[in-house]
């Protein structure tokens, strides 16, 4: 049912535009500004796309971008999906596979985070290396399709590496803040408790998140390589440095720090082209 539904979705999008991306981007709360740096060639709601979730979250377009930035072809996705949104973990990540058989060879993703490294500031960037999963779902549960990928995908390599090191070498000419830390994706949506911070700053997290996690499960299942990027948005460590944090402050932070993740991923575009 699964494989089926990707091709219904391709089919409809191939009928919109036969434009062929090779980079993906998903981005995150506050941050689908960068969609308007693309040079579009085609826009697509989600609501046309047979089986595609719809975003509820303020600040989340909503649609599928197609066209170029920094000299790329790239789709972008203004506008993701969350568990917390009520969504399972296959419909938020249904989108992932849909760009996987549009083409695409890498996916970059984006999202906003909250800091449980003292030595990370709000507004800094941060490229993750790894992360500590404690979400209720997991995209891959249940029978596995062999036509998407294995059984039990292994998770050693999730995260690029060696082009974070790209990226943090782009960061530090330009002045950008920037590091590399270890993301925690939670359900949501409430911020979480002191006593819950101080936790995952033990159990060895940079970043606590409600997202990105089952894309990068999805991604590496099908054999995508993955850079994902989070803004710093608010410090949730140490505890007393923890302030009362709207979604409003959220997207405010996340949307001052755009113009840095802008640099960042076309730098790496024009490097990769």
């Amino acid at each position: 049912m699964l494989f089926g539904h990707i091709q219904e979705a391709l089919q409809y999008i191939q009928t919109r535009t036969d434009f062929q991306p090779r980079y993906g981007i998903i981005l995150g709360t506050g941050l689908s500004g960068l969609a308007a740096e693309i040079e579009a060639v085609a826009a697509i709601d989600y609501r046309d796309v047979p089986h595609f979730p719809v975003s509820t979250v303020q600040s989340h377009k909503g649609n599928l971008v197609f066209g170029m930035l920094a000299g790329q072809p790239v789709v972008a996705m203004a506008g993701r999906f969350h568990y917390y949104e009520g969504y399972t973990a296959k419909e938020i990540t249904f989108p992932v596979r849909v760009l996987k058989f549009l083409g695409i060879e890498r996916l970059f993703i984006s999202n906003a985070a909250g800091s449980t490294n003292p030595d990370i500031e709000a507004g800094d960037i941060v490229f993750i290396r790894d992360h500590i999963n404690t979400q209720p779902d997991n995209p891959l549960r249940g029978p596995n399709d062999e036509r998407l990928g294995p059984r039990f995908p292994d998770m050693l390599h999730a995260y690029d590496r060696a082009l974070n090191a790209r990226g943090l070498e782009i960061a530090r000419r330009h002045g950008i803040r920037a590091h590399e830390g270890v993301y925690l994706a939670l359900q949501g949506p409430n911020l979480e408790t002191p006593a819950e911070y101080r936790y995952f700053h033990i159990i060895g997290a940079d970043l606590v998140g409600m997202s990105t996690v089952p894309e990068v499960l999805v991604a590496r299942h099908m054999g995508l390589p993955v850079l994902a990027l989070s803004v710093a948005t608010n410090k949730c460590y140490p505890i007393e440095e923890i302030r009362e944090t709207t979604v409003e402050e959220v997207i405010a932070v996340a949307q001052s720090a755009e113009p840095k993740m802008r640099q960042i991923v076309t730098g790496l575009l024009e490097e990769l082209g």
